[in-house]
């Protein structure tokens, strides 16, 4: 019997209605966008291709990764051998810099050791000598997982960076183990980017090391001297361009991790930053500072000193303000890099591309024209084969369109130039439906099946064939997204929309329609398809 529930009707009409209100949005200009409701601004995103900007590949340097865990795994082993008060000597990295190497003095403390050094090694490979020589490396394990938590947290890094600069829908996404892919829209200055993704901005504090005295410079204005044990030279960068050295301790004393916020400031009409930590790091600055007045103190940044001033008192608050000499546009990255925090090793970029929004404009002109080309096609050729029927699923067709559009927005997706492709296989898949149950309705005709039963056993019979097809097709675009990147993605999204749009025009707004046109019959004595 051919009939649906007043319900069903109502929700077509309904979610036709709300796909048009909500496609409205992309149909108007940016001035007539923002007049209308908050709920009704969202619109799609354009990809990278489609309105231009920057594409950058950047690796992780994972070399840095694994020597800054190494150097890590020094310190606690160093602390651990203290604590226990073992005597030790030639406690330095392995030439391969992925672990440590120490020399017990007594190797008859080797059980001691192997107790204090538990924690420490604790998933890494530790070998013990009776000579007293204790060598620690990184497993496989480990290594993946430090390499792998080194990328998250870059990509995390990026994402913050890339926010707090005001860019508009990036896509950052990782590739393989140690690369990131980073497309910018509207970014057509891709050195400012790198610039600005490309700094380190690890911010340390040391001590300034007072016992190794003034540095000499060679004729190339290179350090020169023997620097104490446990301290090493870094170049300074302070007040404008001019340049120095400091000897500063090795051992960190608060890392950059520990702020909370750093703000563009003023301090005396000099430009700076800011800063203030967290509760272990404010604990850690006020004990540094009440043990160390009359002492300078380093703040270092990718491994430059850009301020060393002199501790006059304790400082217990857990704030401070850096003054590098900095120009006020200085200042301002400076305090963006610090809030995004700190890369855990350099970037190198692999790849750059800029796409023009020239180039853009002619895609989405190629796109528009290509669409509606096939949309003109396909209507025609529906109406030649299907008459009044293959109308009905002409309308069908623009609102699958309508809806597609709505559905993107909705989701604030981006469309790229595979998505408008999506869109055009779309419009084929979506007759594809009623293709199938209007040849079912002929065949029904032609074993002489009265017509509104025809119509009745047309949409029932077809129903499973047009299931499956589509559930394999959806399934493709699962794969697709899951396995695929950027633009593969915005295929798959336009086209896994496509399917399930067709499916509810043609199986439920092409069957009202069909309805509402016989019920205006008097009698149906035959079928216009």
């Amino acid at each position: 019997m051919l009939n649906i529930a007043r319900w069903k009707s109502a929700l077509i009409v309904l979610v036709c209605i709300l796909g048009v209100v909500f496609s409205i949005p992309n149909m108007v200009s940016d001035e007539s966008r923002k007049n209308l409701p908050e709920w009704m601004q969202s619109t799609f995103n354009l990809g990278l291709e489609l309105q231009g900007g920057s594409h950058l590949q950047l690796e992780v340097d994972m070399k840095t990764v694994l020597k800054d865990y190494a150097d890590n795994l020094l310190d606690e082993v160093r602390t651990a051998l203290r604590s226990e008060k073992l005597g030790y000597t030639s406690l330095v990295l392995t030439p391969d810099r992925r672990g440590v190497t120490v020399t017990l003095r007594d190797p008859n403390q080797l059980t001691t050791a192997k107790s204090a050094l538990r924690k420490a090694t604790a998933d890494l490979i530790t070998n013990y000598d009776e000579s007293g020589k204790v060598t620690i490396s990184l497993s496989d394990e480990v290594e993946q997982k430090v390499k792998a938590k080194a990328l998250e947290k870059s990509i995390e890094v990026i994402r913050r960076r890339v926010d707090e600069s005001g860019t508009k829908e990036p896509l950052i996404q990782r590739q393989g183990t140690d690369r990131i892919i980073l497309q910018l829209p509207g970014v057509d200055n891709p050195a400012e980017v790198k610039k600005l993704i490309g700094k380190t901005a690890k911010m340390e504090f040391r001590l300034v090391d007072h016992d190794a005295g003034n540095i000499g410079l060679d004729a190339n204005g290179r350090p020169t001297g023997a620097v104490p044990m446990g301290s090493e030279v870094l170049r300074s960068r302070e007040h404008g361009d001019r340049e120095g050295y400091v000897v500063v301790k090795k051992q960190v004393a608060i890392t950059g991790d520990r702020l909370v916020d750093a703000q563009f400031n003023f301090h005396e009409a000099t430009p700076g930053v800011s800063i203030t930590f967290d509760a272990v790091g404010a604990k850690k600055f006020a004990e540094i500072t009440a043990n160390n007045v009359n002492r300078q103190f380093a703040i270092i940044l990718d491994n430059v000193v850009i301020s060393h001033p002199n501790i006059k008192e304790p400082l217990m608050g857990g704030s401070a303000f850096i003054s590098g000499g900095f120009k006020p546009a200085e200042a301002q990255e400076l305090a963006l890099l610090l809030r995004a925090g700190a890369l855990p090793a350099p970037l190198n970029v692999i790849e750059e591309r800029t796409v023009g929004p020239s180039l853009g404009a002619d895609s989405i002109m190629d796109g528009k024209r290509a669409t509606i080309y096939a949309f003109i096609f396909v209507a025609i050729f529906m109406i030649l084969n299907y008459s009044l029927f293959g109308a009905f699923a002409d309308v069908a067709l623009i609102f699958n369109l309508i809806l597609l559009f709505s559905a993107l927005s909705l989701l604030g997706a981006t469309l790229t130039l595979p998505g408008i492709a999506g869109i055009a296989l779309t419009i084929g898949m979506a007759v594809d439906a009623n293709v199938l149950i209007y040849e079912r309705i002929k065949e029904e005709l032609r074993h002489n099946v009265k017509p509104v039963m025809a119509i009745d056993a047309g949409y029932r019979k077809a129903l499973m064939t047009i299931l499956d097809s589509n559930i394999t097709t959806l399934i493709g675009s699962a794969v697709l997204f899951e396995f695929g990147s950027g633009p593969i993605r915005g295929f798959a999204v336009t086209l896994a929309l496509g399917i399930v749009i067709s499916l509810f025009t043609a199986l439920s707004l092409t069957r009202l329609i069909i309805i509402v046109w016989a019920r205006r019959q008097r009698a149906i004595s035959n079928l216009p398809i």
